[in-house]
């Protein structure tokens, strides 16, 4: 089975608006760790350059315990591959005020390539956190009952 992972404080946070897939240019090494599980997305975010190109930074891929001297780093930045159109979109949606992009799942697709969910958000405030977590409760509510 693939491993995932999830940032599950993005959803919490966010008010997720569109989400996007995008391919991801890995080294060997980070590949064979992402496969053991050994990732963490919590702090990780997205951001355009002037080129009009898509990275993600602070995706923390742990080195590969079999690694030698070619072993890549941790924190490195790792660049997002894109379809035109869908960083057009990205771009024009991230004009508007508030909006963030937010890495949200790391997976292998079914041709095993490593692929990351990234969601186009805008911030919560408290009361939003609030109402979240009150309608989590009264879900987990109801389905006890049934």
């Amino acid at each position: 089975m693939n491993p995932v992972v999830k940032n599950r404080q993005a959803r919490f946070s966010y008010a997720i608006e569109e989400t996007f897939t995008a391919g991801i240019q890995l080294y060997g090494t980070e590949v064979k760790s992402i496969r053991e599980g050994k990732a963490n997305l919590s702090d990780s975010y997205c951001y355009l350059t002037e080129k009009g190109e898509l990275w993600v930074k602070n995706l923390h891929i742990s080195e590969f315990s079999l690694g030698t001297y070619s072993n890549h780093l941790p924190l490195r930045e790792r660049k997002l591959l894109l379809k035109k159109n869908e960083l057009k979109k990205i771009i024009k949606t991230t004009k508007n005020v508030g909006f963030s992009i937010i890495p949200l799942k790391l997976y292998f697709s079914k041709k095993g390539w490593a692929k990351l969910e990234i969601g186009l958000g805008r911030g919560k405030k408290l009361y939003d956190k609030r109402a979240s977590i009150k309608e989590r409760d009264i879900d987990r509510d109801t389905n006890k009952e049934i």
